[in-house]
Parts: C-alpha cells; sequence; structure tokens
C-alpha cells in the first residue's frame, strides 16, 4: 500500500445542543482568560450572546474580537493577534463559518509571537506554538474546524493559504442547531462547497490521497446528496441540518489529507476580485470543471456518482461520470443559486485576466486529475460565463 499521512481534530463533539458544553471546554482547555473570534453578521443572530453567557456563567474573562471579514484580509487577522497578545489571552475560540474559523487559527498561531504571518504562508512553515484553540462551526460548508489550512486575502485579490497541521485545532464543537437559521442562498452556497471538498478529495492526484480520505469522502456525499435540497427548502428540519455539518466536517477531514484542486483554483480569483462567497465561487465553475476533467480521468467521478445520487447507479463508466456532472450541476439550480459568471455581472473581458490568475494557485492545481494550462482555464470560464 501506497505510504500516507492522516492529521485530524484531537477531539470532536457533535450533537444538537452542544454549544452548552462550551464552558466546561473552555475551563478543561485553556483556562479563564480567552478570546472569541467572530463576525458581526453572527454578532446580530443572537449565537454569540449566548455563547459570551455560556463563558461569563464559568467564570471566564473574554476579549470579543468580532470585526471578521469575509475572505479575511491580513490587516483583520494582524489586528486580532495584537489584541490577543495584549491582553495575555490563554486560548481561542472561534465561533461562525470558515472566515471566522481560519482567522481564529491564525490568531491562536501569532498571537505567541514566535513567527510572522509574512513567514507562514505555503505548505508546513507554520511550526508553531499556538494557543489552545477550539473551533464552533455555524455554516455547513467549509469544514475548517478539521482542517490545518487558513485562506487569507493578501494585497487587493489575492488569496494565499498557510497550510500546517499545527492550525488543527483541539477542539471541534459540532452543534446542528446553530445552523438552523441560515438563509436558503448561505446554506445552498456552503452546501455546494462541502460537496466540492468531498468530491475533489476523492479524485485528487495528490500523492497522500489514501484510503480513509476516500471513504470519508464517500459519506460525505451520501449525507449531503440526501440531505441538500431538503436543508435548503426546509431549513428548520434539524436532521437535515445535522446531516450536512456532519457531512461537511467529514469533507474537511477527507481534503484536509487529500487536498482540494482546479475547482477551488478557479473559484480563487472570482472571490479575491468580486468577493463573490467562496461557495458561490465554487458552484459556479463546479460542472464545467468535471466536465473538463471527466474527459480525460472519468473513473474517480463514476465512483462517487452513486453515494450523493442513488438514481445514478445504474449507469456506467463514463456514462455515469458525465451524468455526475450534469446532476451537481442541477442540484445547484434546484438549490436556487445563480448559475453563470454573467449572473454575478462579470463582464467577458474580465475572462483572461481571471485565466491568468489561476496560473498562481500552484497548490491546488498540481492536485488536480488532469493538467491545466492557461488556455484550459480560459476555456472553463468560458463555458461559465
Amino acid at each position: 500500500m501506497t505510504p500516507f499521512v492522516f492529521n485530524t481534530t484531537k477531539s470532536i463533539l457533535f450533537g444538537s445542543g452542544y454549544l452548552s458544553r462550551l464552558g466546561d471546554l473552555v475551563r478543561a482547555q485553556m483556562g479563564s482568560r480567552v478570546m472569541l473570534v467572530t463576525d458581526p453578521g453572527l454578532m446580530a443572530t443572537g449565537i454569540v450572546d449566548r455563547a459570551l453567557a455560556l463563558l461569563a456563567d464559568k467564570g471566564i474573562e473574554v476579549t470579543l474580537f468580532s470585526d471578521v471579514q469575509a475572505d479575511p484580509p491580513e490587516a483583520v487577522i494582524e489586528a486580532a493577534a495584537d489584541i490577543a497578545r495584549t491582553a495575555d489571552i490563554q486560548g481561542i475560540v472561534g465561533l461562525g463559518g470558515g472566515s471566522s474559523l481560519d482567522v481564529a487559527k491564525l490568531v491562536a498561531l501569532l498571537a505567541v509571537g514566535a513567527e510572522k504571518l509574512r513567514d507562514v504562508y505555503g505548505v508546513g512553515n507554520a511550526k508553531g506554538p499556538r494557543l489552545p484553540l477550539i473551533l464552533v462551526p455555524t455554516t455547513a460548508g467549509t469544514g475548517s474546524e478539521v482542517t490545518p489550512i487558513s485562506i487569507v486575502t493578501t494585497g487587493t485579490a489575492e488569496k494565499m493559504g498557510v497550510v500546517s497541521p499545527v492550525l488543527l485545532p483541539d477542539v471541534a464543537v459540532l452543534d446542528p442547531d446553530l445552523t438552523l437559521g441560515l438563509p436558503a442562498h448561505v446554506t445552498a452556497a456552503t452546501g455546494i462547497d462541502a460537496m466540492v471538498h468531498a468530491i475533489e478529495a476523492y479524485a485528487s492526484a495528490s500523492a497522500n490521497n489514501n484510503p480513509i480520505s476516500r471513504n470519508l469522502a464517500l459519506q460525505a456525499l451520501r449525507l449531503m446528496g440526501g440531505a441538500i435540497r431538503t436543508a435548503v427548502h426546509q431549513g428548520s428540519d434539524v436532521a437535515a441540518r445535522g446531516d450536512m455539518l456532519l457531512g461537511s466536517m467529514l469533507a474537511g477531514q477527507a481534503f484536509a489529507n487529500s487536498p482540494v484542486a482546479a475547482v477551488h483554483a478557479l473559484a480563487y480569483p472570482l472571490g479575491g476580485h468580486f468577493h463573490i462567497p467562496h461557495g458561490l465561487s465554487n458552484a459556479l465553475v463546479l460542472p464545467h470543471v468535471l466536465r473538463f476533467n471527466a474527459e480525460t480521468a472519468p473513473t474517480a467521478y463514476a465512483e462517487m456518482a452513486p453515494y450523493a445520487f442513488p438514481h445514478l447507479a445504474p449507469l456506467q463508466g463514463q456514462d455515469r461520470a458525465a451524468a455526475f456532472c450534469e446532476a451537481l450541476a442541477d442540484l445547484s439550480r434546484d438549490c436556487g443559486l445563480p448559475q453563470t459568471l454573467r449572473d454575478m455581472k462579470i463582464t467577458k473581458d474580465w475572462l483572461p485576466k481571471l485565466a491568468r490568475d489561476v496560473m498562481k494557485q500552484t497548490r491546488l492545481l498540481v492536485n488536480n486529475p488532469r493538467a491545466i494550462s492557461e488556455a484550459d482555464a480560459l476555456a472553463i470560464y468560458q463555458a461559465a460565463f
């Protein structure tokens, strides 16, 4: 068997109402002075107030940082780390969507003061130590609570990643109740994002693609393929919300070890230049990238298809792979997501620039099952236009 490495979060708690355990977890893992990292949108939901009350009830002093932005820029991360250092914080709690969790990971690393953000971009450059870290996702999408990855917007548009096992949290708390208030369009975009994680992990050309990741990806697709439409259209269905949150986490474990590829590479410039939410960026290019890949590497997609879409099981080989691509396009449409770059007010003259930017995403492109040139990237964007 080919050697591989598999890392994940040490402790994962899953269950409705499990936010109530936060105070005890923080006391046991961190002490009495913590920073809670979140965003303004979540502040308006009441979830942050509940978390603060739970921590106060255990005598925990909280420094609240609620200025996280989508696609977080360097300045936000460094500001939070500065505050954490000044307040002599003993641990970090991240509460929210993927951006809040990504920022919390980097604050836990940078607050120690041993490393600078500019020095840890790339794979394996962050060495630690870091502060104790607990992550609580409120969306079923990024899987950030079980990944060693944080994505940062550098400059005006470019995204870069910090990838290191040091960023894996000590505890992830998954409470489906926290996702009940998500709007349908957010549920749809984050849900498709999570399915992309599973799909790209399973098909990844990474040398670390491994049987654990592949099996987690298939289980993730089984859960989310059966639940996403219900979660989008019947948002109060706790069972569907639970399946989506668990599926997102499993997909996160999969791609944390068998990395994602060209769908993400083509999505990043859309987010960087046009501030399109990451999940929606993935959804816009997903079927077009998979059609491109399936021309020469259909096997993985044929194998995944019946897990996400059981009705495709009677098909075989290339036919099943092609049907899988179309079923994903139909799913995005059924969930009410925009379908074209034109829908996002992107003009055709932008496409060559986007294609050039894709080629900077070497960390991702190397994992794609089919090599992608700049001309290929342009053709995919044209198909998505």
